[in-house]
């Protein structure tokens, strides 16, 4: 019977995981998270003990307003906790957690540069980390341009490459509308409940 060498893990292409606005993963295989970033913000997050890692996709800081939104997790304070929660399921200890945080640009043309979603989502998740004792490892945040972050599960590094072209043009127009709609719904009374079956 032949002998099948094996192969080094490391020689196989890892997963890839493409994450959109208001989503997230936590994994411990080896993967690359990655995501286009205008105004939203990514924080990525490790154990690096139990190399449990995860990332999201936040669209506006904070909680939500209106009850439709509690969860889901375009929100901030939603998306840490629930990312945070799915790390923990998988063995990371929150004690264990270090971050990089990415995205925040000001690309948005009709909001103005102190009312930035961008500047805001940025002082919120570094708000979070800092009040949850989560030290920061990495930071590139705010600038006017996207950017496309890899992050490598294996080796805890992130890939940051900022564009400026027609090709993130549809992103900034997805943000800038997803804003307004989340604007105009919370000035709108509302008694939606949600729940569960």
């Amino acid at each position: 019977m032949p002998i099948i060498a094996e192969r080094s893990l490391r020689q196989y292409p890892p997963k890839v995981v493409n994450l959109h606005i208001g989503q997230l993963f936590a994994c411990r295989e080896r993967a690359v998270l990655r995501t286009l970033l205008g105004s939203c913000v990514s924080a990525c997050l490790f154990d690096p003990v139990t190399k449990v890692c995860g990332m999201n996709h936040i669209l506006l800081p904070g909680q939500a307003d209106l009850q439709m939104f509690n969860e889901s997790a375009r929100y901030g304070i939603n998306a840490m906790e629930v990312l945070i929660n799915e790390m923990t399921k998988l063995g990371a200890l929150r004690s264990r957690l270090q971050a990089k945080v990415f995205g925040g640009g000001h690309v948005l043309a009709t909001v103005s540069t102190e009312k930035s979603p961008g500047l805001r989502n940025v002082e919120f998740v570094l708000e979070y980390l800092r009040l949850e004792g989560i030290p920061i490892k990495g930071q590139d945040t705010g600038g006017s341009w996207t950017r496309v972050i890899q992050f490598h599960t294996d080796t805890f590094e992130v890939f940051v490459k900022k564009i400026r072209s027609t090709a993130t043009t549809a992103v900034m127009a997805d943000e800038e509308k997803l804003h307004q709609t989340a604007a105009t719904q919370a000035a709108q009374d509302t008694d939606i409940t949600l729940f569960d079956e």
